[in-house]
């Protein structure tokens, strides 16, 4: 039998489930594509379900979208603790559930209100499953087979996101609540597989409380910044409301930083600073946040621009999306040998140089008239090969530095930063463009592209200080140190190692 990291238990008098590798892969990739896709889907579904809801507001119909996208970043981080504290297979498998269940009631909504109600029951949901699904996968897998299983689950969600447009235009021919339903056999059949195959593990050595106090100002915190990125467009960023939401969630964030330096030694803080402390780990979480960023506006902005100057349909825009998540996910599986070669850290810059060169080529290439084949095609196939070398490199790089205890805490607060990076992306798209992507004008998109150039060419600075041997924080919370860690450090190091 191959060794654990520590923290793995089994429920008492029960053995643990043995499963091939692969199964485990299959169940949490297809449950991070599920919560991935259902961030973008519904963008598409917007039109139609407005028109379902005679009278509704344009600023209510806006929570469909924003309360998933709020929910979801804010609840990150503190399910990842929860998770690391009552077992992973266990959050999952509840976030799972409470996704599926979710799903189906958003399908059945009567009302504006209810299905904004039911979109913040998915994004529990989500937020449950997500940061747990990486952790069960490091356990499941050897480390000679990590880098490319690291591969598929980063892909997974990268793929999602290029896939939603596409996807949401398909369903949407059928009805706006198709882009609900379709989670619900798929996420059942996750669910029994889940239950037949995953194992739990948990962390055994710190058995301390939640601070609850820090994750409630964390959350709220999270929510108000998201919620004034998502506002800002239609608010104004000078707005005082918009600065408002902006200022005090900075001031929560920053107050959660505090307590977790300084709250009672009988409660786990909700954020696990020694973490950031390591620079492979802190500049990992910038430059996702600042690839991010640039990946959201891409997606937005070539839609804009197809159902705009170029007059596509929604379903054209969405399928043209598609050789991008096809490149990613040829690259995230089978570049893994590049990483080991030079280092995680470069794998990651070269994917941010990659996919700028893609918007470089948009830039330069692409004018008033459609021609999609010679303009916009190869620079779709750059960005989609930038996507697959730099989303699996940076989340090897963070899972190399984290002890198993910590697993799901530094996996959801990655998720959290690309997350926040997706809600900016995307705000700071829509103001760069302003009323000027409705003219017909093909200006807009150029300042659109430099602003996703200058995104991405900052994600690979961050990158560059990663190295190429990221390993485990220095301290745990039993205070060990070196050789006393060394067990606990083998399992996850090893990562970077492939």
């Amino acid at each position: 039998m191959r060794p654990r990291g520590v923290g793995v238990s089994t429920p008492a008098g029960a053995p643990a489930p043995v499963a091939a590798p692969g199964r485990v892969l299959l169940v949490v990739a297809a449950a991070v594509f599920l919560a991935s896709l259902d961030l973008f889907i519904v963008n598409v579904a917007f039109p139609d379900i407005a028109a379902s809801f005679d009278g509704a507001s344009v600023s209510s119909l806006s929570w469909v979208l924003n309360a998933y996208a709020i929910v979801f970043a804010a609840l990150l981080v503190p399910a990842g603790r929860f998770a690391d504290l009552v077992g992973r297979r266990r959050a999952f498998l509840l976030g799972l559930g409470v996704f599926v269940g979710a799903s189906a009631l958003c399908a059945l909504a009567w009302s504006v209100p209810s299905l904004v109600g039911f979109r913040v029951l998915q994004a529990l949901g989500a937020a449950l499953l997500m940061p747990s699904s990486l952790a069960l996968l490091l356990d499941a897998y050897p480390p000679a087979g990590r880098a490319k299983a690291i591969g598929a689950w980063a892909a997974a969600g990268g793929v999602a996101a290029a896939l939603g447009p596409p996807v949401g235009g398909v369903l949407v021919e059928l009805s706006w609540r198709w882009v609900f339903l379709v989670n619900v056999p798929f996420g059942v059949a996750a669910v029994v597989a889940g239950v037949r195959i995953l194992r739990e593990s948990r962390d055994e050595l710190d058995r301390r409380r939640p601070d609850l106090v820090g994750a409630a100002v964390l959350v709220a915190g999270v929510g108000l910044l998201c919620w004034g990125l998502v506002d800002a467009p239609d608010d104004g960023w000078g707005d005082p409301r918009t600065l408002g939401r902006l200022g005090v969630g900075v001031l929560m964030l920053v107050a959660v930083v505090l307590r977790s330096r300084t709250v009672d030694g009988r409660r786990a803080p909700v954020l696990e600073l020694a973490l950031f402390r390591q620079r492979p780990f802190a500049l990992a979480t910038l430059s996702a946040l600042l690839f991010s960023v640039a990946f959201a506006a891409m997606l937005l902005n070539h839609v804009l621009l197809m159902t705009g100057p170029w007059r596509a349909s929604v379903l054209t825009a969405g399928l043209s999306l598609a050789p991008g998540p096809l490149m990613a996910a040829v690259f995230a599986t089978s570049s893994g040998g590049l990483g080991d070669r030079i280092g995680q850290g470069r794998r990651a810059v070269l994917g941010n140089l990659v996919f700028a060169l893609g918007c470089a080529w948009w830039l330069w290439r692409v004018g008033p008239e459609q021609r999609y084949v010679t303009e916009v095609l190869p620079g779709m196939l750059l960005s989609g090969i930038g996507v697959g070398l730099f989303l699996p490199s940076v989340s090897t790089a963070v899972a190399a530095t984290l002890t198993p205890q910590r697993l799901a805490s530094g996996s959801a607060i990655l998720s959290a930063a690309r997350q926040l990076g997706t809600v900016g992306g995307v705000a700071v798209l829509v103001a760069v463009l302003g009323t000027g992507a409705a003219s017909g004008g093909i200006e807009p998109f150029r300042d659109g592209w430099t602003m996703m150039l200058a995104a991405a060419l900052l994600a690979g600075v961050a990158a560059a200080g990663i190295g190429p041997d990221p390993h485990p924080a220095s301290s745990d919370p039993e205070g060990r140190t070196g050789g006393d860690r060394a067990g606990v450090a083998a399992g996850p190091a090893a990562v970077a190692a492939g």
